[in-house]
């Protein structure tokens, strides 16, 4: 492609909306451009990117035995009212009526559609298993669309959806879905971690979150550095402490804290560390029980692990009235001493304690020497707090190290979570009628795009990894002679004819222009030509992720070029 015949208006300056690195390059080089709040149209040189993902994704899902089909965008919410979500997902849900009044929504996903498929053609488990997906427009109407494509209200998205008859075949399913993962996102050219996550409000019973390792990622991951544990910090399991506090119980007694609410204050105050002391959260669920839970003071507790415990969706902290009604004291001053009415739950690692720091229950007061087993009594000791750096792995003697990531895929093992509610049933080998046992699999196609930016980039633009590169050498003939021109053009057709795809910039414009948009797209591999170099009878081959720099004469570069891309996977198309 000749970069005057391409749409690709570059900019060059950084936008005012822009907000991530991908997001300000991705409008830079003329890639996206915004239509409303996190939607975009995708420009001709990013929607190269997003085919050549999509690409990799048909060759490994179909590798696995997935089959591609296409469902609606629209959804009638009569389907969804049978799984309860149409309520349930909330304002996220894009709701619309046909001119009949009949209630539709634009689909986030496509559990419930795909389940209506399965119940209405499928009858015997002869025809399991089956496992289809699609690649397609999603909507989901965030409060907030920020980040470009990393978080937007409009974005593309492979699903796939299978169906077993039983847990153990499910669960191959799933690990064929989880290798073919691996194998998309390796073949992106990406480094990534597949962590252990929640089922969040897609629900099942085992879940993996695919993350993109990048400094600007949202997400906070954990994992062992021999590669056996790795998990999203807010479902990281935490052990339980090894050994327990063996000091023989104080007698307890309350102490005047002025003011001290947080637990850097009380800490300060009396002069202990924040693991001798233990903080007391009063957490209100929907239906309106309160629970308090207990956590050490240098650990924060982790509310997926107390909804799950709750077998609720919803907890938040309790308001200070509500504190206040239930403790006779202000926020920063509940404790579990004296505590009636209410059920007290504790983190492991506060059975190990002993005499430690509690609040009193009374405005400027704490508690010294408070011991659980002596002074209150805990319902359940269970792993409530979030895991951080440097805890110990569940999984080895190795010790947990964090990572920022991006999500850019998620596998659920779903269970009988949808077949349930929707009656998806076939007949076993008994004749029995039995429902189908489901998972569920995504991967964000222009998110991935836009992590691999994150991930692949410096200050003068993006560094595309070769197999999704929008393309892999772009010409930059630094003169209009006649020579330059000769031999731009004769390496143009060249590598037209050996199937390397190029961008040859023919436009009239300076060599620092040229150089600047070259680094700015970001193809794999820059081939400058100019008339000292000519003189001398070679050009030069640059990659863009080292900056190393070759001598080559013009018939050279084919080959050249052919050899660095051998080692590639790369995409048909």
């Amino acid at each position: 492609m000749r970069t005057s015949q391409l749409f690709i208006p570059t900019l060059r300056q950084t936008p005012g909306e822009a907000e991530v690195v991908s997001h300000r390059l991705m409008l830079r080089a003329g890639m996206i451009r915004k239509v409303a709040a996190g939607i975009y149209t995708y420009l001709p040189l990013g929607l190269r990117v997003l085919k050549k993902i999509e690409s990799i994704i048909r060759r490994e899902m179909n590798r696995a035995g997935a089959q591609e089909l296409l469902m609606p965008i629209l959804s009638p919410a009569e389907l969804w009212r049978e799984t309860g979500r149409w309520d349930f997902y909330g304002k996220e849900l894009l709701r619309c009526q046909d001119r009949h009044d009949r209630d539709f929504c634009f689909g986030p996903t496509h559990e419930e559609v795909i389940t209506d498929l399965f119940r209405r053609e499928i009858r015997s488990y002869r025809q399991l298993p089956m496992n289809c997906y699609q690649i397609q427009t999603k909507f989901r109407d965030e409060i907030r669309p920020r980040f470009g494509l990393m978080r937007g209200r409009e974005f593309i998205m492979k699903d796939a959806y299978s169906f077993d008859a039983d847990e153990e075949s499910a669960r191959l399913s799933y690990q064929k879905m989880y290798d073919a993962y691996e194998r998309i996102f390796t073949r992106c050219g990406l480094k990534f971690r597949a962590v252990e996550a929640d089922t969040g409000l897609i629900g099942g019973s085992m879940s993996h979150e695919f993350m993109v390792l990048a400094d600007t990622g949202e997400e906070t991951i954990v994992y062992d550095e021999g590669g056996s544990y790795a998990a999203n910090v807010e479902l990281a399991e935490t052990p339980p402490p090894a050994e327990e506090d063996g000091a023989a119980p104080l007698a307890l007694e309350a102490v005047h804290t002025p003011g001290a609410k947080t637990v850097e204050e009380v800490c300060t105050l009396l002069k202990v560390s924040p693991d001798r002391l233990v903080k007391t959260l009063l957490y209100q669920t929907s239906a309106g029980d309160v629970i308090a839970i207990l956590v050490r003071g240098d650990h924060e507790a982790n509310e997926i692990k107390i909804n799950r415990f709750l077998g609720t969706t919803e907890t938040a902290l309790a308001s200070a009235e509500t504190v206040s009604a239930i403790s006779s004291a202000p926020v920063g001053f509940a404790g579990p001493v004296g505590l009636t009415g209410i059920r007290i739950i504790a983190d492991h690692a506060v059975k190990a304690m002993r005499n430690f720091v509690v609040g009193g229950n009374k405005n400027d007061t704490h508690l010294i020497n408070a011991n659980w087993d002596r002074d209150f009594a805990v319902e359940a000791f269970l792993d409530l707090r979030q895991a951080r750096a440097g805890d110990l792995s569940p999984r080895s003697d190795d010790r947990l190290q964090e990572a920022k990531g991006i999500e850019v895929g998620h596998v659920f093992l779903l269970g009988t979570k949808y077949s349930q509610a929707m009656n998806a049933t076939f007949l076993d080998t008994d004749g029995q009628e039995t429902l189908a046992i489901m998972g569920c699999y995504g991967i964000g196609v222009s998110r991935t795009a836009a992590a691999s930016i994150e991930q692949n980039h410096d200050d003068k633009g993006m560094i595309w990894p070769v197999p999704i590169a929008p393309f892999h050498v772009h010409l930059l003939p630094v003169t209009a002679s006649e020579q330059v021109v000769q031999t731009a053009g004769m390496l143009y057709d060249a590598c037209i004819e050996a199937g390397v795809e190029v961008l040859w910039d023919d436009r009239d414009e300076r060599a620092g222009v040229k150089f600047n948009d070259a680094d700015l797209i970001g193809a794999p591999f820059h081939v400058t030509i100019g008339d000292r170099g000519l003189k001398q009878g070679v050009v030069e081959l640059k990659q863009r992720n080292t900056g190393e720099v070759v001598q080559l004469q013009p018939a050279d570069v084919i080959p050249h070029v052919q050899g660095l891309l051998a080692s590639y996977d790369l995409p048909v198309g």
